[in-house]
Order: C-alpha cells, then sequence, then structure tokens
C-alpha cells in the first residue's frame, strides 16, 4: 500500500515537472526543474528495485549533465525572446510528434508484457542478489548487439563533434607550438634608449 502511495506521488511529479520543462521561459528555471524530474524518476526506479538505475542516472545526468547545461545556459547570453520566434510556426509540428509519441508509449503500456502477472507481482529477490549484475548478463548476452550498436552511434557522435569544431576558420588565430619554442629573444624583445627627464 505504501509503495503505491510513494509510486502515485513521485509519477504525478515526474509527470509536472517533465511538463514545466517545456513549458517555462527561463532556462535556467527549465534545467531546474528537469533535475527535479532525474530526481523523481530515481526515486520511483529505487522502488522498482532498480537501484543501480536510480544511483547512475543521479550520479551521471543530474550531478554531471546538468551541471554542465547549467553552466553554459548562465554563461552564455541566450536571447529568450529570439529562441520563441518560431515557437508558434513549428507547433504544429511539435503537436504530431507529440501524438505519434503518445501512440508508441500507449501501444507499450497496453500491450501483453504489461498485462501480465509477472509484471505486477516482481520476484522477491535475496539480500545478497545484485541488480547491476544481472543487468550486465544481460546486457552483454541477450542485448550485446544493440549495446554495441550505441556504442558506435556515440562513437560517430563525438567524431563528429570534434570533426565539427576542428574546422578551419579565416578569422581564428592558430598557435605553432613548433614556432614557439624556437623563437629567440631578439625576435619579440627591443630595447629603446629613452632620455630621463630634464635631460
Amino acid at each position: 500500500m505504501i509503495e503505491t502511495i510513494i509510486f502515485y506521488v513521485f509519477a504525478f511529479s515526474t509527470v509536472v515537472s517533465a511538463t514545466a520543462v517545456v513549458t517555462v521561459r527561463n532556462p535556467v528555471h527549465a534545467a531546474l526543474f528537469l533535475v527535479l524530474t532525474f530526481f523523481t524518476s530515481a526515486i520511483i526506479w529505487m522502488t522498482l528495485e532498480a537501484e543501480f538505475l536510480a544511483i547512475s542516472l543521479v550520479l551521471v545526468y543530474v550531478g554531471a549533465v546538468m551541471v554542465l547545461f547549467l553552466f553554459v545556459v548562465m554563461m552564455l547570453d541566450i536571447n529568450i525572446a529570439r529562441l520563441r520566434e518560431g515557437f508558434v510556426k513549428y507547433l504544429p509540428l511539435g503537436i504530431v510528434v507529440a501524438l505519434i509519441m503518445l501512440g508508441l508509449m500507449l501501444n507499450v503500456v497496453t500491450s501483453d508484457i504489461f498485462s501480465s502477472t509477472a509484471m505486477l507481482e516482481p520476484v522477491a529477490k535475496g539480500a545478497d542478489y545484485s541488480n547491476t549484475k544481472a543487468l550486465g548478463s544481460v546486457l552483454y548476452t541477450e542485448h550485446v548487439f544493440a549495446f554495441e550498436l550505441a556504442a558506435v552511434i556515440l562513437l560517430v557522435a563525438i567524431v563528429a563533434a570534434i570533426s565539427l569544431t576542428m574546422r578551419k576558420r579565416t578569422n581564428t588565430k592558430y598557435q605553432v607550438p613548433s614556432e614557439q619554442t624556437q623563437v629567440r629573444k631578439a625576435d619579440r624583445l627591443r630595447i629603446v634608449k629613452m632620455p630621463a627627464d630634464g635631460e
């Protein structure tokens, strides 16, 4: 009974905070609402006895990704009014994408997997049970192809990001370390004799 109450409370908090992420005007407030969404999702995962996923969500997303995102948002001078100029123009496309995602989620939730008794009544595990070990054994055996495919996609994204930042720009000054180490004092320093005051 108490688990059901906890689930509905934090599920409602997750939905409200996730809605606030896309509706608030200030990007810093949106990032903070996203942090709250991650925390409530982690608590729901804790109730499902997925402690490793819950801790990973808090450490990776809240502790690293969102801190970096907040740093970038607060350091950059973002023109919020300019960002919202095309909001109405892309609203129909956004509604269509949202309806498609809603239909896909309803299709998954109403499938036979979620209606089975095995999903409603999870098997109790002993104190020495490690869900991290179980997750690793499933991930590297049954889903190893999908895992490697995701790793390749991430590698391509990293290479693409590095190639975009390493493009030659005409207005950018580059340093050549080999030329800097060969610099002599006479190339950079010029001693000028100035007459003293009163001479």
